[in-house]
């Protein structure tokens, strides 16, 4: 592509078993946009670790032009990355993500490319997000950073996103910002995207907001049992927060949810246990502590009788 003098330039950092709809989603609205405006208002460039073909986690390989250590000047460097993150040595990159900010970059993630901005240090003091089943990783990796469950964040020259089509909702609201609501809209209308999601909406429908689940009372219990998940609380405590006798609580798990409220309880901390040994070096005794278990020996058997295998064995299947 030709360089033309008013054209943005971005630089995608292909890590290895990146996700390869989040950066398709990243990458096409700038195609599109250049095509709606009849100039070339965005170009890109691909780079890798070491230079060749990037294979995304879907096992397709995507051609670069150059290594991370030589991307020239760009305008914006976007980190694109996927499954598995923590386990990929990323001491290539983190410099050069360094050296691009301090020129004058701007630096963007999609999926879980959040996480190596975070790497580098340069999410501190900024607001961010990365896709929900990483949060839990995240913050425990990097307590202090302000970590939302937003689809995307653009917070001054800083940008992430949750990943998969979130990414294109990020790219139009930079096209909006860049060239205006008209040119916007109609990448928009190109991509068939009925319409450009707000920063502020959820990943994911509030806990009560799922299929079958239409009991106000029920809502607000599953939500309190999602925000405490490290401190838990009995049973009882929730009945009485919404004014129910446990027993009839228990009722209006089992008719919509087909399981007691204790087992769906313990059923969300498993499920943050396994994030955080997927994600993170903590201890499984931290681990069985960060998900509300005082028990080692019943957190084990806890997690094998949800999962198969024991939390050992979970960490070992990542290489962690």
């Amino acid at each position: 592509m030709t360089r033309s003098s008013e054209s943005r330039r971005f630089g995608f950092m292909l890590v290895e078993r990146f996700s390869m709809i989040a950066f398709t989603a990243a990458v096409e609205p700038l195609r599109l946009a250049n095509r709606a405006a009849g100039r070339p208002l965005y170009e890109w460039r691909l780079y890798s670790a070491n230079g060749v073909a990037a294979e995304a986690s879907n096992g397709v390989r995507v051609g670069v032009d150059a290594t991370f250590r030589e991307a020239g000047e760009l305008e914006a460097a976007v980190v694109c990355a996927g499954v598995d993150v923590q386990a990929v040595d990323h001491h290539d990159l983190l410099p050069v993500l360094r050296r691009l900010t301090k020129s004058g970059a701007t630096a963007g993630a999609v999926c879980t490319g959040a996480y190596v901005l975070a790497k580098a240090g340069l999410l501190d003091g900024y607001r961010c997000t990365i896709h929900w089943e990483n949060r839990p990783g995240l913050r425990a990796e990097f307590p202090d950073l302000d970590v939302g469950d937003d689809l995307f964040e653009i917070d001054r020259d800083r940008f992430t996103c949750a990943g998969g089509v979130a990414a294109a909702d990020m790219m139009l609201s930079l096209i909006k910002r860049d060239h205006g609501d008209a040119l916007s809209r109609a990448v928009t209308e190109q991509l068939i995207h009925k319409r450009i999601r707000d920063a502020g909406e959820r990943q994911r429908p509030d806990p009560g907001n799922k299929p079958g689940v239409a009991h106000p009372r029920l809502q607000r219990v599953l939500g309190m049992m999602e925000a405490s998940i490290d401190k838990p609380r009995s049973i009882e405590d929730f009945a009485d927060a919404v004014a129910l006798s446990p027993r009839q609580l228990e009722r209006l798990f089992t008719e919509h949810l087909g399981v007691s409220p204790h087992r769906h309880y313990v059923n969300i901390r498993l499920e943050h246990a396994r994030q955080l040994l997927r994600q993170t070096r903590m201890t499984i005794l931290d681990v069985a502590m960060a998900s509300g278990f005082n028990s080692a020996s019943y957190f084990s058997q806890s997690y094998h009788e949800r999962f198969g295998h024991s939390p050992r064995v979970e960490r070992k299947v990542v290489g962690l």
